[in-house]
């Protein structure tokens, strides 16, 4: 009995050892597993009142902040990214937004579509994964005709949104599309003359362009409102249901970090450098005071939040992510 007890044991401790190897083999095997190193779809999603209001990101590009930066202290723009810890070059969104209004289907901005390499030029992907055809859209709303904002316009030289109608800034029209402001503009400009010949060229030619001037109510509860300075006819919409309301304020700000805290930097980009920082002291001011939702073509994805003041300058707030369908 005894002899058999001993045997007995030693048999069950071999079992016992050999199942924890396997275990132990298993948790290795899973701890091989490749990385998968992608992100998640860009795409989200709230709902304004009664509008869907997505965000869609084009993807990211580093911009060399320290060098591009205009009016800023000695160190100021180091100091800020490393305060916010991160790093220089900037990497940087580039945003789009889609407006289901249940009667129309409205895409502000496009992205850069091929223009800036493999970091951007994810907009289209992202639309699908958010539920949507670019078939669908039938109304885009362009902020100005940066590259940046219009090379989604087209893909392979035919319209990537081809039952759209484009509205833009007839100040934007006047200057990127006429050969006389191109030739007597600086060659740091030059670029944009061509993408927005090239990209807004197929909607001309299909008669689907309709500029507006200034501030103008384009549909119900969709406002385009002028906000010069970062380009001629730069152009912010005013989105608003059931008594709330969303600010898109295209590129009032590139550099979150340092023009919240200090709206009295500009960049180069700007074409009136002056211009843009008065509007953007402006509408800055104007958010935090009335405390109304607002996104920016840079700010960090998805871009949504809200401004508050803080001393002479500000501080964003972005969303909560939330699962609910309705935010306050």
């Amino acid at each position: 009995m005894t002899r058999h007890s001993g045997s007995l044991r030693k048999v069950l401790a071999a079992a016992i050892a050999f199942v924890a190897f396997g275990l132990l083999a298993q948790a290795d095997s899973f701890a091989a597993a490749p990385q998968v190193r992608t992100q998640a779809p860009g795409f989200y999603r709230l709902m304004l009142g009664s509008f869907e209001i997505t965000a869609l990101n084009d993807g990211t590009i580093d911009f060399p902040m320290d060098q591009l930066l205009l009016n800023a202290k000695p160190g100021e723009v180091e100091a800020a990214f490393k305060n916010a810890y991160l790093r220089l070059p900037a990497e940087t969104s580039v945003n789009a937004f889609l407006i289901n209004t249940a009667t129309k289907l409205i895409l502000v901005d496009t992205g850069a579509g091929a223009l800036y390499g493999p970091t951007l030029g994810h907009l289209l992907d992202n639309l699908r994964a958010a539920g949507y055809r670019p078939e669908e859209v039938d109304t885009i709303l362009l902020t100005h005709l940066h590259g940046d904002h219009v090379g989604g316009l087209s893909l392979n030289g035919k319209m990537a949104f081809p039952n759209a109608t484009l509205y833009v800034n007839q100040k934007e029209v006047s200057y990127w599309l006429n050969e006389s402001k191109e030739a007597g503009a600086p060659e740091s400009q030059q670029g944009n003359f061509k993408t927005a010949r090239q990209t807004m060229g197929l909607y001309l030619a299909a008669n689907r362009m309709k500029p507006f001037t200034g501030d103008t109510q384009l549909f119900p509860g969709v406002k385009a409102v002028d906000a010069p300075g970062h380009s001629p006819g730069h152009t912010m919409y005013q989105i608003e249901s059931d008594g709330q309301k969303l600010l898109l304020w295209g590129d009032l700000i590139h550099a979150a970090a340092v023009q919240f805290a200090d709206p009295g930097v500009a960049i180069q980009w700007d074409s009136d450098p002056k211009q843009a920082v008065a509007t953007r002291q402006q509408v800055l001011a104007d958010a935090a005071k009335n405390g109304y939702w607002i996104a920016g073509a840079h700010l960090p994805y998805p871009a949504f939040g809200h401004v508050r003041a803080d001393g002479k300058g500000y501080v964003f707030i972005p969303i909560n992510y939330t699962q609910n369908r309705q935010v306050h």
